[in-house]
């Protein structure tokens, strides 16, 4: 999907935000834990290598990935320090994996012997850098007893070309008051830590949520993901553990203003007719932008009046009922400040019945991301 810069709907993210988000965290951390910025699905949908860039100036010393294509794009603009996959990497693609010296996930023990086999074929006198992965309780992948894991652990240091340097966890409900079931997690960790001769040179079992909320973590390096965004991890469900400022704004502007009789339907199969005259603006922002069809019935922001959406949200553009005329261009914020008023990321997820990591990643590619210092 091109990126279209030709209109005037822009995803506008606030590098000093993601700084200072970062800052915090890394000053509540005890002195040897690191911190890893996540720029997984493009950064949240902010843009992973802005992203990564500016975490960089803001002291995180690596990073997370979800994807070999994600690794390699972070590589390639220079990107220099540690970088985790965090899901499965297919051992035929271990060469690329070792070209770019990154860090892999192992999860299976069926997995290491297929990557060993294909180490041997590539014949590459540098290791294999490897995380092993228990799944403590979230269930999608990782080994899941301790003696797994160091059946897994003994497994790579008898091979000279593996580097056992990661082990770590993912706490499923971190982010919720209740804290008996992310307890078992920490336990079910714990006991995995007790069975080994040897801990990897990274531990790690925290993500934005665990760091926030939970001082009782084990390991030496936190995964710090949402919260960089200025996003709270937990919804409503949780108070933040300190200010988190909010990096991204979507904006736009009215492309076309008018004056409609009573009786008028508005967008496709008329589910909006207008009761009275009313003045309706139209925004180029649509679903293939990321901006749903369930967002009928939403308001967003113009000159500091909500103002609702009628009618079907189309593919690239919206109409809304504006309380009066406005002048073409005038300026429209659909998650951002605007005037005395506020939308939030969450303020859509919540019309949307979702959580706002999933509106972030869907602001599709095709809206540009400008970064303001």
């Amino acid at each position: 999907m091109v990126v279209t810069y030709h209109r005037p709907t822009r995803a506008l993210i606030h590098r000093k935000a993601i700084e200072e988000n970062i800052r915090q965290e890394i000053q509540r951390l005890p002195q040897e834990v690191e911190l890893f910025a996540v720029v997984k699905a493009q950064g949240y949908g902010h843009g992973a290598v802005a992203t990564a860039q500016t975490a960089l100036a803001a002291g995180a010393t690596g990073f997370c990935v979800a994807t070999l294509d994600e690794a390699i794009e972070l590589r390639e603009v220079g990107i220099v320090e540690p970088i985790l996959i965090l899901s499965v990497v297919f051992p035929s693609y271990l060469s690329l994996v070792l070209d770019y010296d990154l860090s892999v996930t192992a999860a299976t023990k069926d997995w290491l012997v297929e990557a060993q086999e294909m180490l041997a074929e590539i014949g590459s006198e540098i290791p294999l850098k490897l995380h092993i992965k228990a799944d403590t309780g979230m269930g999608r992948i990782g080994f899941l007893t301790p003696d797994e894991v160091r059946e897994a652990a003994l497994f790579i240091q008898d091979s000279p070309n593996m580097l056992w340097e990661g082990l770590f966890t993912h706490f499923s409900t971190a982010d919720e008051a209740d804290t008996s079931y992310w307890e078992l997690q920490n336990q079910r960790f714990k006991n995995i830590l007790a069975v080994l001769e040897e801990t990897p040179r990274y531990v790690h079992a925290s993500n934005s949520a665990t760091a926030l909320w939970h001082k009782d973590f084990p390991g030496n390096m936190i995964r710090y993901g949402v919260a960089m965004f200025g996003l709270n991890p937990s919804g409503h469900a949780l108070p933040e553990a300190y200010p988190l400022t909010p990096a991204l704004e979507l904006v736009s502007e009215l492309i076309q203003v008018k004056e409609l009789a009573p009786g008028e339907g508005i967008g496709y199969g008329e589910t909006y007719v207008t009761p009275e005259k009313e003045w309706v603006g139209t925004v180029p922002i649509g679903y293939a932008d990321g901006w749903l069809r369930k967002m009928q019935g939403f308001s967003i922001l113009v000159d500091g009046n909500f103002c609702e959406i009628i009618g079907r949200v189309c593919m690239d553009q919206l109409m809304i009922r504006l309380p009066h005329e406005y002048k073409v261009g005038t300026p429209v914020t659909l998650i951002g400040k605007n005037g005395a008023a506020e939308i939030t990321m969450q303020d859509v997820a919540d019309h949307l019945d979702t959580i706002h990591y999933e509106v972030a990643c869907m602001i599709s590619e095709r809206v540009p991301r400008i970064y303001k210092e």
